[in-house]
């Protein structure tokens, strides 16, 4: 349930509030608007209907959440969230282009990738150093040291790292590096992982999985806010049909619908939805028309070399011109691009 402070309400009374919901072994999470502060009540329904929390000092009123999530959703906060890395912002109007190369191969590739990210305008660097395959004799990434070359790439473009954590034994090394935490679509609903990343002070880009429902995603967003870390961004990146001529299905629907019900950025992920080169940009401008906070696309030097998705990388040479095309139509749907 929300309890609903008055404008006028204090400090104290909202404390107040806070202290009688965790008497009862609840969890009380607080959304500070612009004009009121609402309190978020998780926890077992009949220990917190027993509260006299209309009775309150400073409460105006309390309304159940009927969606089974509850901090994620709309009805708890109507702003957007805007998520801030390093200076990037992401949701609330404003629009970031995340991309990089697949996975990490070599320092000269991951830097001649973030160079021509930043000379683009994207804000985000994307690099795999941990690879999920779904063969076990395919190409597992470089670890480590596949984390020490995005950092160097960091270093000399400033763009924030964006990169995927597998397993939450991995979790303190990809923190030591990363700026913004990956969920790929297979660990979508890895409920360890998620409660784990809700205990650090790090973004977590959390990808749908390939057959994920929108519900389901927002659930799994729900395990880790639950635990804290607010700063989620949601990722719509194709889902399993029996359509065959992409990789997978790009729901682009999926992108207004979560924007109605949540209040976390969405972004797009043009490049594994089609698996087909020819595919991003179009699939890219739709999910900007959609509504889409931003996207998350591949780009590598040498595609035909890449070691990961080659076919669906965009070469850094034609980067400019794709991130031209959509910054533009970003700008025309009211979006903050800088």
């Amino acid at each position: 349930m929300m309890v609903i402070m008055h404008e006028t309400a204090t400090e104290a009374e909202v404390a107040h509030v806070v202290a009688r919901v965790e008497e009862v072994g609840a969890s009380a999470h607080i959304s500070t608007g612009e004009r009121v502060t609402v309190i978020g009540v998780i926890g077992d329904r009949e220990q917190v209907t027993q509260l006299p929390l209309e009775a309150m000092p400073g409460v105006d009123r309390v309304v159940a959440i009927l969606r089974p999530y509850k901090l994620v959703s709309r009805e708890f906060q109507q702003r957007d969230t805007v998520i801030d890395v390093r200076g990037a912002k992401i949701g609330g109007g404003h629009f970031a282009i995340i991309a990089g190369p697949c996975s990490v191969e070599t320092a000269e590739q991951v830097l001649a990738a973030a160079r021509a990210v930043k000379a683009a305008g994207g804000k985000m660097l994307r690099g795999g150093a941990f690879k999920p395959r779904s063969s076990p004799y395919a190409f597992q990434g470089l670890g480590e040291d596949g984390l020490r070359m995005l950092a160097a790439a960091r270093d000399d473009t400033g763009l924030p790292i964006v990169t995927e954590v597998m397993d939450p034994r991995d979790l303190d090394v990809v923190c030591e590096y990363a700026d913004v935490l990956q969920v790929g679509a297979r660990n979508t609903q890895n409920f360890l992982l998620l409660a784990e990343l809700g205990k650090v002070a790090k973004p977590v880009l959390l990808k749908r999985g390939p057959a994920t429902t929108i519900e389901e995603l927002l659930m799994a967003a729900e395990y880790i806010v639950k635990e804290g870390n607010r700063d989620v961004i949601l990722c719509e990146r194709g889902i399993r049909t029996f359509e065959t001529a992409t990789r997978n299905t790009f729901d682009v629907s999926a992108v207004p619908v979560i924007k109605i019900a949540s209040h976390l950025p969405v972004v797009v992920d043009p490049s594994h939805s089609a698996g087909r080169l020819d595919l991003v940009l179009p699939l890219s401008l739709a999910g900007v028309a959609a509504g889409a906070d931003g996207v998350l696309v591949e780009t590598h030097p040498n595609p035909e070399h890449a070691l990961c998705d080659g076919p669906q990388s965009l070469p850094t040479a034609a980067f400019g011109e794709y991130a031209g095309r959509v910054l533009d139509l970003a700008r025309w749907a009211g979006k903050t691009t800088v």
